[in-house]
């Protein structure tokens, strides 16, 4: 049952090292695949408001959304080895996933909800500093690495 925890803790540390260095620093060059999170997906949050019309599509178009949920797949499969072994901390990686997917589609489709249920996914897209606030689900690791900068002046319904 340790696993449970354990798969928690390191779902947030990929979560921070990957959007960090993954999605920012690949993603700003138009040649790597990952540059659809820095040049689609910020664009269009930071044009409509923390709105992604990407995430009303059906996962039929190779856009963002498709190469999120792909990463996100392929993710699950590299831990699947380890399941006999560590089969809750497996479950728990394979759980994150799907609520990373989940809480990062509604947050983008409600701005509102996100402004209230994930402010530090607000503050990395809406705040002044986008090299900050590098979780979504949880803001765990970006207290533990010192990278939460609450935004001034967010307004919370």
């Amino acid at each position: 049952m340790i696993g449970i925890p354990l798969g928690l803790f390191t779902a947030n540390a990929v979560e921070w090292v990957f959007h960090k260095h993954v999605l920012h620093n690949r993603g700003r060059n138009r040649e790597s695949f990952w540059s659809f999170h820095w040049h689609d997906h910020h664009r269009n949050v930071r044009r409509n408001g923390f709105l992604d019309e990407d995430y009303r599509d059906a996962p039929l178009a190779w856009n963002a959304q498709t190469k999120e949920v792909a990463a996100l797949v392929a993710g699950a499969a590299a831990v699947t080895p380890l399941l006999p072994v560590a089969p809750f901390f497996v479950g728990t990686l394979y759980y994150s996933a799907w609520n990373y997917y989940r809480v990062h589609k509604r947050s983008h489709l409600d701005p509102e909800w996100a402004r209230q249920h994930l402010p530090w996914h607000y503050d990395h897209h809406m705040g002044p500093n986008p090299n900050a606030n590098w979780c979504v689900t949880r803001p765990w690791f970006d207290h533990i690495m010192g990278t939460r900068e609450p935004m001034e002046n967010r307004q919370i319904a």
